[in-house]
């Protein structure tokens, strides 16, 4: 199992409830009497801590009284602050798109006054949030930007929790527990200079783990059971190590101790909707062990509700295999079917299910085929032990069995031309044609080197909450729209869908056959994609709906195309350029077209365009950046 107790830096932890009421009344008495300013900002920010504990809801109140005090006198230390409290709110409650949301915003006010002690904590916080919803490579990504400021601010306390988890996020691969451990170490070295409960806890129960994943159940436990102590004053974190513990019992078989830690770290897991999955999912598999398969279907359907609720994919794939499983045992197969298929397909692609679907529907008329032929050959022994007292019968079953397996070889085959026709044309649809033919002939697709080619990014502003107001049916319907009418003008200006990634786009200008004028063709598609969503925002408030901003993003530059892999292959791109198409967009304006300096050298004797700053790009340097005005 892999780890997944993370720490966060968002807050200073409170006492409890008793000794909360004395500060919180005299901040409130405070707050009363200040004038609308900064300090009042100040002010409701520390009141809105002393509830965090007790009272969430206040919590959240003071901490958006705060936010709307400071957005109206345009005090930004205190808009990030709040922004940071209204964000640690929604991860309290495990809806981390929100939570999100706000720590990106939170972050870029801090990025504004240059407080490299708030972009850490920011950068920290993003990363639990994205390894939450199983983003390992966001998380891990997040985390390394911010262990490079906390180092260089000199704050321990965030430096030993960020080494723990970039630790954390070298646990998801065996290839790389020696980094794991590194980090950790490296971690609980820190946490104990400054005795930190947390951290020390953290590196323990995820050092636990990896001994876990290796059988060495004794060392694991061992740290374990230091992590309990660690955590034992400090309930939020405890059910993790508990749930740990039972794990090694589990494995063990000794049911009733597993049983006991689980149960245990359920009555603590409290509000924590992924700690309350956890624990869920273990009870479940112990159930199913023994056997209780209704006690374990209970268990395994309130982790999936919980798991599907918060988006944490790790563990709504385990509870949909579990339920898979169990159902299998009840013999209510639809069920379990489904279960297993909905296992299967989680995080995939459209890609990925398509190819998914006709490869199952392929082994299915195989396995269908054994079957039939395995009946024919026991038909056949019942025939040939009759053969003396019923020879021209036999003779007559025998041939029209031979008839049977004839045209059933005939259907069979005309089923797999069919499936292959189906793939190949799979195959063109998502592959160019020129890769797709290579692909076909030598199994594989060499990649090629570029030396100029454009790269467009779009991406929603704001998508994930507008995606969390919406039902999934409906998220997806107006992306389809969007990208089937995207997908159109790619393909009339001659330029190259690459994917789409949730609700970003992304394609390519001069790949896989050479264009000399693809930066011009690549802007003139940018435009009629600004301009058809900006016909349908204009049908959505004339609805009554909240419309869809979107950013986009050009460069152009030199980089690497082709296929990797032997399996589930996708054309992609590789290099610097795309980075940099990416910052382009991610630093640019809803409803304008933000285009790279080298991009404006190219097109400016085609377009107006307006010069708006400098980025930094790494290891690329500053970058100007131009809107392309027509």
């Amino acid at each position: 199992m892999k780890a997944r107790y993370l720490l966060f830096l968002f807050l200073i932890s409170v006492a409890g409830a008793h000794a909360q009421m004395s500060p919180a009344d005299s901040l409130g008495r405070l707050v009363a009497r200040s004038l609308p300013d900064s300090n009042r900002v100040k002010l409701l920010n520390e009141l809105a801590k002393t509830f965090r504990s007790a009272q969430p809801e206040m919590f959240l109140k003071h901490a958006q009284e705060a936010l709307v005090l400071a957005d109206s006198i345009n005090f930004t230390p205190g808009q990030a602050l709040a922004l940071k409290s209204i964000g640690l709110y929604f991860f309290d409650k495990s809806r981390y798109p929100e939570a999100t949301d706000y720590w990106q915003r939170s972050y870029d006010y801090y990025a504004t006054i240059k407080d490299e002690t708030g972009m850490s904590n920011m950068l920290n916080n993003l990363g639990s949030a994205s390894y939450n919803m199983s983003n390992y490579s966001r998380a891990l990504e997040y985390y390394l930007k911010g262990l490079d400021l906390a180092e260089k601010t000199g704050n321990k306390l965030r430096i030993a929790t960020t080494l723990n988890n970039v630790g954390l996020c070298y646990m998801n691969k065996p290839a790389t527990y020696d980094q794991a451990f590194t980090y950790l170490r490296r971690a609980l070295k820190v946490a104990k200079e400054i005795n930190d409960k947390g951290n020390i806890g953290s590196s323990y129960v995820n050092m636990g783990e990896i001994y876990m994943n290796l059988h060495q159940d004794s060392l694991a436990l061992v740290n374990f059971q230091y992590a309990r102590e660690a955590y034992e004053p400090d309930q939020n974190n405890l059910p993790y190590a508990l749930n740990s513990i039972g794990k090694i019992f589990q494995r063990k078989k000794v049911w009733d101790s597993a049983i006991h830690y689980h149960r245990r770290a359920l009555e603590l897991a409290g509000d924590d909707r992924l700690f309350t999955a956890q624990a869920s999912l273990e009870l479940a598999e112990v159930y199913r062990q023994k056997k209780q398969t209704d006690t374990s279907l209970r268990y395994y359907m309130r982790a999936r509700e919980l798991s599907d609720s918060i988006k944490a994919g790790l563990e709504l794939k385990r509870s949909h295999d579990g339920l898979a499983g169990t159902y299998a045992i009840l013999s209510n197969y639809k069920e379990a079917f489904f279960n297993q298929l909905r296992a299967s397909t989680i995080g995939d692609s459209l890609y990925k299910n398509s190819t998914d679907s006709i490869r199952l529907n392929y082994e299915v008329g195989l396995k269908k085929r054994e079957v039939d032929l395995a009946n024919l050959e026991i038909k056949r022994q019942k025939l040939t032990k009759n053969a003396l007292t019923a020879g021209l019968f036999m003779i007559v079953v025998i041939a029209g069995i031979l008839y049977r397996d004839y045209r059933n070889k005939i259907k069979t085959n005309k089923i797999l031309d069919s499936q292959k026709a189906e793939i190949e044309s799979l195959l063109l649809n998502i592959l160019p044609a020129e890769v797709a033919q290579e692909l076909q002939k030598t199994g594989e697709a060499t990649p090629r080197f570029y030396e100029s080619v454009s790269v467009l990014f779009t991406d929603f502003k704001s998508f994930t909450v507008i995606a969390d107001r919406l039902s999934p049916q409906e998220v997806v319907a107006e992306l389809n729209a969007c990208f089937r009418a995207f997908d159109e003008i790619v393909k009339k200006w001659g330029l190259e869908k690459i994917k789409t990634i949730g609700d970003s786009y992304m394609c390519a200008g001069g790949i896989p056959v050479a264009l000399d004028d693809h930066p011009v063709k690549i802007i003139r598609a940018a435009i009629e994609i600004r301009d058809w969503v900006h016909q349908m925002n204009e049908d959505r408030k004339a609805r009554g709906q909240e419309p869809w901003e979107m950013r986009i993003g050009i460069h152009v530059g030199p980089l690497v195309a082709g296929v990797v892999g032997k399996m589930k292959f996708a054309y992609d791109i590789w290099g610097s350029t795309v980075n940099v198409a990416s910052r382009m967009e991610s630093n640019g304006h809803p409803g304008e077209i933000n285009i790279s300096a080298t991009t404006y050298e190219l097109v400016k004797d085609t377009f107006q365009c307006t010069y708006r700053g400098k980025i930094y790009a790494k290891n690329v340097g500053e970058i100007d950046m131009y809107f392309v005005n027509g």
